[in-house]
């Protein structure tokens, strides 16, 4: 096993699907269906389940992605500390889900403008982590959305976005102006991991820090939890702006608040990149959007 490896087969475990996963490390299916084979082939074990419809993990594949993450964070702690050692100037962004995709070409071509000469590397995470890696010291500073536990983090909004329930477009719901939190009682709702941010996860299931989730599959992702909504009719939750694939739609939803897109980063930090990446964010967004950046 190598980290390159390992990395592709996170991805498609991940998506569920080798399309997807491609497309998210730019590059095409094929060699990453042969480096995935290339692994099993090592270790001697199925890592995925293989349809028309996608990939599910194996035992074996399951087990391997809980290790494979460590290892890759690891990795990338490591590599954070060997550039700090060494005095390059790097920054790191986290980001999660949909976050950065709205003024992600924007505000890439405004920050290099600004620093040509400082090395950018970007961490996507999953719903676990809502701050990215920001904690754990995987990244500089996050785009991100809120709430989540913020001790010890300073966050600036970049945007609201109001909140929509998705659902199959043959659902009833479906044909609503708008939906309400009691219409979707004794819905089955996906879940989030155990060790999920116990906020974060409040927020995503309509429900109090503490609170029972409701019955429906587990999901990291976004395209996991579409997946959910497509084939189980699982209702899911996303900002109503969020582009949604085909046999999906996005009902406003009346009652909830809506979801902060925010930059987020350690308050003990005074790297003055991460200030600098603040400002720039804060004014592409402002300008992307039309709304203030506070």
């Amino acid at each position: 096993m190598d980290l390159r490896s390992l990395r592709y087969f996170v991805a498609v475990a991940e998506e569920r699907h080798f399309g997807r996963a491609a497309a998210r490390l730019h590059m095409t299916q094929p060699p990453l269906s042969r480096a995935v084979r290339q692994l099993e082939t090592d270790l001697g074990v199925l890592l995925l389940h293989r349809s028309p419809a996608g990939v599910t993990p194996t035992a074996a594949g399951a087990a391997l992605y809980d290790e494979a993450r460590a290892l890759l964070e690891q990795a990338e702690r490591a590599r954070a500390r060997v550039a700090a050692a060494a005095g390059a100037a790097t920054l790191t962004i986290g980001t999660l889900a949909d976050s950065a995709e709205q003024a992600g070409a924007r505000l890439a071509a405004a920050f290099r403008r600004r620093h040509p000469g400082v090395r950018v590397r970007v961490r996507e995470a999953d719903f676990t982590d809502p701050t990215t890696g920001l904690r754990a010291g995987l990244v500089d500073v996050a785009l991100t959305r809120a709430p989540f536990d913020d001790s010890g983090i300073t966050t600036r909004l970049l945007r609201a976005d109001p909140m929509g329930v998705v659902l199959r477009t043959d659902d009833p719901l479906a044909r609503r102006e708008t939906v309400r939190l009691s219409d979707l009682a004794g819905r089955r709702w996906f879940r989030l991991p155990e060790d999920t941010d116990p906020v974060w996860r409040a927020y995503w299931n309509a429900s109090p820090p503490g609170g029972e989730l409701r019955d429906g599959p587990v999901v990291r992702t976004v395209h996991e939890c579409l997946q959910a909504v497509l084939w189980s009719g699982t209702v899911g939750l996303a900002p109503a702006a969020h582009t949604l694939p085909e046999g999906l739609t996005s009902v406003p939803l009346a009652d909830m608040p809506p979801s902060r897109l925010v930059l987020a980063w350690n308050s003990a930090d005074a790297n003055p990149l991460v200030r600098s990446f603040g400002h720039i964010a804060a004014a592409v967004y402002r300008s992307a959007h039309g709304e203030p950046a506070l």
